[in-house]
Order: C-alpha cells, then structure tokens, then sequence
C-alpha cells in the first residue's frame, strides 16, 4: 500500500495521514484515530488495518486494488451502505 492509497475509503482518509497523525499525536487507542478525519468510524472494514499502522506492522498491508475489492465484500456481506 502507498502512502496516497486510501486506508478509511468511507472518508477518504490516506496512509500517508493517518501514519502522520500517528507520528504527531501518539494515540494509545485505536478509538483516537477517529480524530483523524474520522478514520475508522465508518463501515469498520479498515480497522484492523489502522491497528497495524499503529502497531507499525503496516508492512503485510494489501495493495491497493486487493484493499478495496475486500471491502467491497465486506460491504455485501453486511448489507450495509459505505
């Protein structure tokens, strides 16, 4: 995953945000993300995605093309709305 992929695809939040938030304001919980454009607030598919970034285990992240096919079922399988 680049830096510009998207990781909260519901609200448009980038990698490269998140990673920089992260950096800057040190969250202790994954909940503070949501400060963070709302990241994480949404559908809940990039949770556990925000939770290796801040981890920083961001490295076994799926390309982006793969990301957004993922969520797209996790989506349809919750018959949910984005």
């Amino acid at each position: 995953m680049n830096d510009d992929d998207m990781v909260c695809l519901c609200f448009q939040v980038t990698r490269r945000k998140i990673v920089q938030f992260i950096r800057v304001e040190k969250p202790k919980r994954l909940s503070q993300l949501s400060q963070c454009y709302s990241a994480g607030t949404g559908c809940g598919w990039c949770r556990p995605f925000l939770e290796r970034l801040m981890e920083q285990t961001d490295s076994d992240l799926p390309d982006s093309s793969a990301y957004q096919s993922g969520r797209r079922r996790h989506i349809r399988d919750k018959n949910d709305t984005p």
